[in-house]
């Protein structure tokens, strides 16, 4: 059985093709805006200062928001230890911030589930 028809009429193919327009230069706008912001602000010393600070800023959450719910179980700790370990060393072996991050967080992400 088909639903009651409520006598609404249907846009037409314009109205959606405009409407489709308008999403796409607002999503081209958004996704450009970024990087035209940063060709203004490239001699900036502050985008220079984030640039070194960032990373360090980023493994700093990352082993707070790791570590905030471990406890004393085995499947708490251990995860967390592990992949800090593995993130720290990588991070001194090869200096990558990007590399570490992703290792260790898919290092914690795997033991967490296998651990339970």
């Amino acid at each position: 059985m088909s639903p009651p028809m409520t006598g609404a009429p249907v846009p037409g193919a314009g109205y959606l093709l405009a409407g489709l327009g308008v999403m796409f230069v607002v999503t081209m706008a958004l996704r450009a805006a970024p990087f035209v912001a940063l060709t203004r602000l490239r001699d900036s010393r502050v985008v220079r200062y984030l640039g070194r600070t960032m990373p360090a800023g980023v493994m700093v959450v990352l082993v707070v928001y790791t570590l905030r719910d471990t406890t004393a179980e085995l499947g708490s700790w251990l995860p967390a230890g592990a992949a800090l370990a593995l993130t720290l060393a990588v991070h001194l072996a090869f200096r990558r911030a990007a590399v570490s991050i992703i290792l260790g967080t898919a290092t914690y992400m795997l033991l967490r589930a296998w651990l339970g």
